[in-house]
């Protein structure tokens, strides 16, 4: 047996190499120079070794590879940018080579004159499912564990180790592009299907099914290496071909609006290497890869959905010092859809949950949710009917509050009012050890008021959740003054535990993310007054990267909830806290038309029955005189939408209210789906340049309003000529920073 520190590899009496792939200081195997070497060496190996007939990858660990380590790319892209301040061409030919050693690596393998078989364990991802697609053979585990994918289009750039070329020759064209261009999961049932593994076995026989393959007389020569093959779906110019690519091209705009230059990458090393020789098609990917590679949308994705949310995900903000809970019991206070949907994920995650309300009913509905939701789960085979039990077991619905001794922490979701939530945490306090951890989950009142109502303010802290619960993957944890260390540390455990992104925000109106999106919201109020016609509205903000429009937004929220927030902001601030016209608006909306949104059939769009969609409202054009579509520059509509939220992104940073511009970014993608090609808000401004930013923002405050009045941070930065992340270094003295 040969070893590796990555791999090990064990040939048995038929001659056929067992490579198992297990990095030691790793949860999941991926590609790193370390490991890519010590393949490499392995191929050798392989290749020259008489006494091996061929060889079988797997994975030591439950899943095969989550890819390439991005962290390498990031390496690789800031080298490039060393190299070409010295010299452009030079720098540009580096990244190049650099660029393509995976795939010349997967090609040296599929050509070495031996059968590899790749045998596919758990989720295989990227570069891996790449390296799957290079080997002769491919089998998959008959597990749902197991899901194939190559999702790099996600993080802003595409598969560039022969992915785009491998695929297409595998798969019918149309298959293949939705596959490449969207980063879809695969299960093994899917990819068998599509023509991308050749069998699915028991999980037990993965490894001998494998192995039969090879014994059984392999082929080592690809497809595509053999003379006379013929592409799945035909050649690109026929009549097939005529009829795939001007809609693919056209579906691909409908859906990412070209603000996505990989997915556009894709479609292109598609055609144009599907219409030439296969190692000139791999040099083809490889321009496209180096191209993409050197987009600012690339590095801001790559830096926000990936490096960053991967350090958010570790507890990058969670306070030194504090050992991690290992919770025994949680309570939810608050049986309604937000608490019902707390308990769920609760219980999913393998946490015992008691789930509080007013009376035995209130609290058995709500448990009755999360069997709806698991149920779902179980329809569509995404869990098992034991799973199911398992989680409804978790629950124990009750009325009484001496239930709640013994938790580890109460997560309070109640109805929206000072009064009820006073109650509700003094009763839970009563029953509570002294050590216990109070969150309460609001999303208008302000922690520190709902502090004062608590016996120890050290422990009380927020955790906002985003509906629906089961689906939103960000949770912010928010500070009241008096907060302490542990109650933070103890939230960010929690969300951890749940499998959600944590963000860490300071005690303010509306927190981080409501702030964002009311300015959106606000800003198609203001559109429509001005006589932009809803549908453009809509449409533009699509177009901008939002991936709901704010109207929409507005109703699925709900009408009269942004009546209520008004009024209430109206209240503690003044009038001149809200737009008049806009507030008028609101009120015409609900008091006038009772047009609640989504929850009554009518807002801003009217909801007719399953299977009609929904359209938008035709009295929207009656409100207000509507302008001619042709005088309105769509352009321009987009900037105010994405300018607006990006100030109020920096007004928070500005105020202290985040102080980790990774959190403000990510935050933003996650919880509203702020444009995420652009990195998130802060990126967005950093991409641009604060210069040209504030710019850009005092020509739309000129026209529109002092909306999109500059922060003197943003000023500052401009004169200094600072991005977000120079200002608030999240790896200032090689730490990160922590809660202020």
């Amino acid at each position: 047996m040969s070893t590796y520190k990555n791999f090990t590899v064990e040939t048995d009496q038929d001659g056929i190499a067992l490579v198992i792939w297990d990095m030691p200081d790793r949860s999941m195997n991926v590609f790193t120079e370390e490991a890519m070497k010590e393949l490499d060496a392995i191929v050798d190996h392989v290749t020259a070794t008489d006494a091996v007939k061929g060889a079988v990858i797997t994975s030591g660990k439950e899943t095969f590879s989550g890819g390439a380590d991005l962290t390498m790319l990031r390496r690789m892209l800031e080298q490039f940018e060393i190299e070409k301040a010295k010299d452009a061409e030079k720098a540009t030919q580096l990244l190049f080579d650099n660029a393509g050693r995976m795939g010349a690596l997967w090609r040296k393998l599929e050509t070495c004159g031996k059968p590899w078989v790749s045998a596919i364990n758990g989720t295989c991802m990227g570069g891996a499912f790449e390296l799957s697609l290079a080997c002769h053979g491919r089998v998959a585990a008959d597990s749902d564990k197991v899901k194939m994918a190559l999702p790099e289009v996600k993080v802003g750039i595409f598969p560039g180790a022969g992915g785009t070329q491998r695929v297409p020759r595998l798969a019918q064209p149309q298959e293949a592009l939705q596959m490449l261009t969207s980063g879809q999961n695969l299960s093994p049932k899917k990819a068998k299907a599509m023509g991308l593994i050749h069998e699915i076995a028991e999980p037990a026989r993965l490894i001998e099914t494998a192995k039969a393959m090879i014994r059984n007389g392999l082929k080592p020569v690809q497809p595509w290496d053999e003379k006379g093959f013929k592409l799945p779906g035909g050649p690109v110019y026929s009549a097939a071909g005529a009829n795939l690519w001007p809609p693919a091209i056209a579906i691909l705009r409908r859906e990412t609006y070209g603000n996505y230059p990989a997915a556009n990458a894709i479609l292109k090393s598609v055609y144009e290497g599907m219409l030439v020789p296969f190692d000139t098609a791999l040099r083809i990917e490889q321009r496209y890869f180096t191209e993409i590679m050197q987009t600012k949308e690339a590095a801001a994705m790559i830096r926000s959905l990936f490096v960053s949310l991967q350090e958010l995900n570790k507890g990058a903000r969670r306070p030194e010092g504090i050992p991690e809970t290992k919770f025994k019991k949680i309570a939810v206070l608050g049986a309604g859809f937000m608490g019902a949907g707390i308990a769920y994920v609760t219980a999913k995650a393998g946490i015992p949950v008691v789930l509080l309300d007013r009376d035995i009913a209130s609290a058995e509905k709500g448990k009755a949710h999360s069997e709806s939701l698991i149920a779902d789960q179980v329809k569509k085979g995404r869990a098992s009917e034991a799973d199911k039990e398992k989680l409804l077991a978790l629950i124990t619905p009750t009325a009484d509050y001496a239930s709640l001794d013994g938790c580890d922490m109460v997560i309070e979701a109640v109805f929206e009012d000072s009064e009820v939530k006073k109650a509700a945490t003094e009763q839970a306090e009563a029953v509570l050890k002294s050590s216990a951890i109070f969150a309460s989950n609001t999303s208008t009142i302000p922690i520190t008021g709902l502090a004062k109502n608590s016996s120890r303010p050290k422990n009380f802290i927020g955790i906002h959740f985003f509906s629906p619960v089961d689906r939103m993957m960000l949770v912010e944890v928010i500070l009241g003054k008096k907060t302490g260390d542990k109650a933070l540390a103890v939230a960010m455990d929690y969300v951890r535990a749940i499998k959600k992104t944590p963000i860490v925000v300071n005690d303010t109106r509306g927190f981080y993310v409501n702030r964002c999106v009311l300015r959106y919201m606000s800003e198609s109020y203001q559109m429509l007054i001005e006589g932009v016609p809803a549908a453009m509205i809509e449409n533009a903000a699509k177009m901008a990267g939002m991936p709901v429009g704010p109207l929409s937004l507005t109703d699925e929220t709900a009408v009269d909830l942004a009546q209520k927030i008004m009024k209430q902001t109206i209240r503690d601030l003044g009038e001149n806290a809200v737009d008049a016209d806009q507030m008028a608006l609101i009120n015409t909306m609900v008091d006038t038309h009772d047009r609640r949104g989504r929850k009554n059939g009518k807002g801003f769009y009217d909801y007719p029955a399953k299977p009609a969609k929904k359209y938008l409202w035709a009295g929207l054009k009656d409100l207000y005189q509507q302008k001619d579509a042709d005088t309105i520059n769509v352009e321009e509509l987009k900037q105010r939408f994405l300018v607006t939220i990006a100030l109020e992104a920096a007004r928070v940073m500005e105020e202290g209210i985040v102080i980790d511009p990774r959190e403000a970014d990510v935050g933003s993608i996650l919880a509203f789906g702020f444009a995420p090609y652009t990195g998130g808000a802060l990126s967005y401004i950093d991409g641009i340049g604060a210069k040209n930013f504030v710019a850009m923002a005092k020509v739309l405050q000129k026209k529109f309003g002092k909306q999109f009045k500059a922060p003197k941070l943003l000023l500052e930065m401009a004169e200094k000529g600072e991005t977000f992340y120079e200002r608030f270094d999240p790896y200032a003295n090689g730490e990160t920073k922590k809660a202020a």
